[in-house]
């Protein structure tokens, strides 16, 4: 596993910026995966909240962004725009995720990809459980 990196890292090499920046920092990482962590379901500000609550489906955001981390980290450089283009097999085992009193750990795994697009499967985790899994596909700008 490779050095951790900090919020100011993935403001600097992701695509997302201010508070759409989910994400606190990269835990570990290698060739293939990514262990971030992200304390941002708390916050009143998140834009991904539908009045007073975030929905377990912002899950696939934090997913997607961790998965452009990876990219970004496995590249050396910072990350392509991308849109998410898929998103299949989510089970959520929580409705919403603003309760979730711990930090979300967020983990992904590149499991496909090429010059189009890549696809990772994502696990969001916290209070000691899995919250919501899938797999998403990111497609790149062209």
């Amino acid at each position: 596993m490779n050095a951790p990196h900090d919020r100011a890292w993935l403001a600097a090499h992701l695509p997302h910026q201010g508070v759409m920046n989910l994400l606190d920092g990269v835990v570990a990482w290698d060739e293939a995966t990514l262990q971030a962590t992200a304390t941002s379901h708390r916050s009143p500000a998140n834009p991904l909240r539908r009045g007073a609550e975030l929905p377990a489906t912002a899950a696939i955001e934090y997913g997607a962004q961790a998965a452009a981390a990876h990219g970004a980290l496995a590249a050396g450089a910072p990350s392509a725009a991308g849109m998410i283009a898929s998103v299949r097999g989510v089970r959520m085992s929580v409705r919403r995720l603003d309760d979730v009193a711990s930090a979300l750990e967020v983990r992904v795994e590149q499991v496909g990809g090429g010059p189009g697009g890549v696809v990772y499967a994502f696990a969001v985790l916290g209070d000691g459980r899995v919250l919501v899994e899938g797999r998403v596909t990111v497609a790149f700008a062209r």
